[in-house]
């Protein structure tokens, strides 16, 4: 990061000398797109055999893109839909004998529901994913991603059985199998999203970019389905039951759109491209280290990741530490006036449904602009520069306020201006280095670089959530 283009040589890399005409042009196109980094960040070689004289196939009517992208939806989904379930779960934990009831529950497992299911989900998500980086060279990605589905499923399909079962005898045991399922399917879906997003590392960065896209359209499809249920009013049951049902269907789609992948020319190319053995040039003995070693080596992974991973905690530990604690938090300033939009959707349309949009759209963004490049000490400015979002929020119309008692933003249309510009900002600078990650290392590291990559912006989030409770304490 110091400004001078030392990175080894890697056929893993998209940033390719123009001084080579043999590349693809679509990578070609995406060295181009790094916008102010003029000089390249790493040298093209081309792969000893056969392959070497292959010219890299289409990608038919973007399959494999929408493939990682739908994989990108199901990483998070699952976790999305227990989200989306709140009041379901406050229901199954309450005395109410009426699903339809509107009152509101309170006992000591509501009350801090939230709270348990923070921490069922953070340390699994965190021991998941070093566990993932432990395995990679011990278990193919075909196994930990299929494996990892598989639970996510069997929890669901129990999951959605147990919707119309009267768990009112038994809410205790109830109340430790949901935290159960929440450690199982977040362990599980950060195993998938990590390996995912480990072997996309072989493939050219817009295929990255589709996995994380996808992630923010499931946090939308979920925030539009939340708003749909309160406009609609039905029982809670058969809302949670609608959306449980989902997920199943949801997670055998990513698991039969994985099993296509090596179907396909275009993945199928990147896949056997990845297998081939590295040219002399690369050391005589490169290969035969390199599958004796069952656990990739960390130190030269950090030594080319480490700011780019520091880039990817600090925006998701901002992100985090406001939404949803404290950005929900905020109130409409014409809420006296009784109207829907101030009261019932003002927090689901303007908290959840346009953050996540402005999420998604900042992650689409990088398809096709890639500004600043990973070398570039913009991107660090650019990120630490977030930190002034803080301040903003916690002086919007949040309630109830115990310290901070001055509003400076009395008006309904800053919280609307933030929490675009958090969404965005987190979109894109979340995406850029995330796509960069595998990219500055040698090919056969790429992987496990992913999923290095994956372990920073999971642990953004645990210590951001750690961080959000002492911030909503001190407003």
């Amino acid at each position: 990061m110091d400004g001078k283009p030392s990175l080894q040589a890697s056929t893993n890399s998209s940033y390719i000398p123009t001084a080579i005409s043999s590349m693809s042009d679509e990578e070609h196109s995406e060295g181009e797109a790094a916008g102010d980094d003029t000089s390249p960040l790493l040298s093209r070689q081309q792969p000893a055999g056969p392959l070497a004289a292959r010219r890299c196939p289409e990608d038919s009517y973007n399959l494999v893109y929408i493939i990682f992208f739908l994989m990108g939806i199901g990483s998070l989904l699952p976790w999305n839909v227990f989200i989306t379930a709140k009041q379901y779960w406050l229901y199954k934990l309450s005395n109410n004998s009426s699903p339809a009831s509107q009152e509101e529950p309170h006992n000591d497992l509501i009350d801090y529901f939230e709270s348990y299911i923070s921490i069922a989900s953070t340390i699994p998500s965190v021991l998941c994913l070093i566990l993932n980086y432990l395995l990679v060279n011990r278990l193919s990605s075909r196994v930990r991603i299929l494996f990892s589905l598989l639970v996510i499923l069997v929890v669901f399909v129990v999951t959605t059985v147990l919707v119309k079962v009267d768990m009112s005898g038994c809410r205790m045991q109830f109340f430790g199998g949901t935290l159960a399922s929440v450690a199982l399917v977040s362990g599980a879906s950060n195993i998938f999203s990590g390996s995912v997003f480990g072997i996309s590392g072989h493939f050219p960065m817009r295929i990255s970019q589709a996995i994380i896209s996808g992630q923010a359209m499931g946090g939308t499809l979920s925030a539009v389905a939340s708003i749909v249920d309160l406009a609609a009013s039905s029982d809670v049951t058969d809302s949670a039951l609608v959306y449980f049902i989902t997920a199943d269907v949801f997670t055998v789609i990513c698991i039969v759109m994985y099993l296509l992948l090596p179907i396909l020319p275009y993945s199928r190319y990147y896949m056997e491209l990845d297998a081939v053995p590295f040219s002399e040039s690369d050391g005589p003995n490169s290969s035969s280290d390199s599958s004796a070693v069952s656990i990739p080596p960390l130190k030269p992974i950090l030594k080319k990741t480490w700011v780019l991973g520091a880039c990817v905690f600090y925006v998701f530990f901002v992100s985090i530490m406001i939404f949803p604690a404290v950005s929900s938090g905020i109130q409409s300033m014409n809420k006296d006036s009784g109207s829907p939009l101030a009261t019932t959707y003002f927090v689901p349309l303007t908290s959840f449904l346009l953050y996540n949009v402005a999420d998604f759209c900042g992650r689409q963004v990088t398809a096709w602009l890639q500004v600043p490049g990973p070398t570039s000490r913009v991107l660090p400015f650019l990120v630490i520069s977030r930190t002034v979002l803080v301040p903003l929020f916690m002086f919007c119309n949040y309630q109830p306020r115990y310290h901070l008692h001055n509003v400076f933003f009395a008006h309904d249309l800053f919280p609307v201006v933030f929490i675009c510009l958090l969404g965005i900002s987190n979109g894109y600078l979340g995406t850029l280095p995330m796509i960069y990650g595998p990219k500055v290392v040698p090919r056969e590291l790429a992987e496990p670089a992913g999923v290095v990559m994956s372990f920073f912006l999971t642990l953004g989030l645990a210590v951001g959530s750690a961080f959000s409770v002492a911030l909503v304490h001190g407003i």
